[in-house]
């Protein structure tokens, strides 16, 4: 990370502090078909991310590239409405920029959500899974390059995500009746998803789910001290365990059908946080 990376996160920073009242204290990233809770806010300032300094947009469906900073349970958060990705042609740096300026208004805490498909049969689409650990399978990290001028590049990850936060997310859930899962997401960079042999071998290396997404916000939210939260919606059986073949227009369908719960469970997490 050079000074003049460094600079746009400043001036991303003073772009969004101009137009809302207060700062931030939770920042939430929502995954393909999520956006539904981004509405839950109370008197939301809206920028689109077109607008900021330094932000880039997502083309792919599901994503409406907003920044929404507003109330829900009592807290102040802001809500990127929507992620752009490493496969769509970015850098990591590009794809970890708003986690980076989310820590710069004051952001502590972070919940990071997506779409993922299933790697067990016993996860089933439409589940609600609770991240416990990642395993990084794209040979990518965001902190590569980074000065030691802007923090340690050689983090620990033993809790990276926060086992306190899982704590709250386990008991919230049990308190709301709703469902959760519990497992490890692995990350491949897509956009195409796995072959059949590929869905096996992640399985047996000990993953759950399988994404897209999340795993270089979440490095980039540890390196900055950041505490994380990881929640998956599960969309989709992988290739070859069901006769069913994998498409985005699904990814999208099923969370609509998870949308409430997945609501409902955010809402009262983020209260009890």
């Amino acid at each position: 990370m050079t000074n003049n990376q460094l600079t746009q996160v400043f001036r991303a920073r003073d772009y969004i502090s101009k137009r809302i009242k207060t700062n931030p204290e939770i920042g939430i990233i929502l995954g393909s078909g999520l956006g539904a809770f981004a509405d839950e806010l109370k008197n939301p300032v809206k920028i689109p991310y077109a607008t900021i300094p330094g932000f880039r947009k997502s083309e792919v469906k599901g994503h409406s590239n907003e920044l929404y900073i507003g109330n829900v349970s009592g807290k102040t958060v802001a809500i990127m409405k929507g992620r752009y990705h490493y496969y769509e042609g970015y850098s990591l740096f590009d794809v970890t920029f708003p986690t980076r300026v989310l820590h710069s208004l004051g952001v502590n805490k972070v919940i990071v959500t997506n779409a993922a498909g299933s790697l067990k049969l016993k996860i089933s689409p439409g589940n609600i899974l609770l991240i416990k650990d990642h395993i990084n399978l794209s040979a990518r990290n965001p902190l590569i390059g980074l000065s030691p001028d802007f923090g340690e590049k050689f983090i620990d990850l033993t809790d990276a995500y926060s086992n306190k936060l899982r704590k709250i997310a386990e008991r919230t859930a049990k308190e709301e009746k709703i469902p959760l899962k519990s497992g490890v997401y692995v990350f491949l960079t897509g956009p195409s998803y796995e072959t059949v042999s590929e869905i096996k071998m992640l399985a047996k290396l000990g993953g759950d789910v399988v994404g897209m997404s999340t795993v270089p916000e979440v490095i980039t939210a540890n390196q900055l001290g950041m505490e994380v939260l990881g929640i998956s919606s599960v969309t989709n059986y992988g290739t070859g365990l069901t006769k069913s073949k994998v498409n985005h227009k699904e990814v999208i369908d099923v969370n609509k059908r998870t949308a409430i719960d997945f609501i409902r469970l955010l809402k009262a997490v983020i209260k009890n946080i």
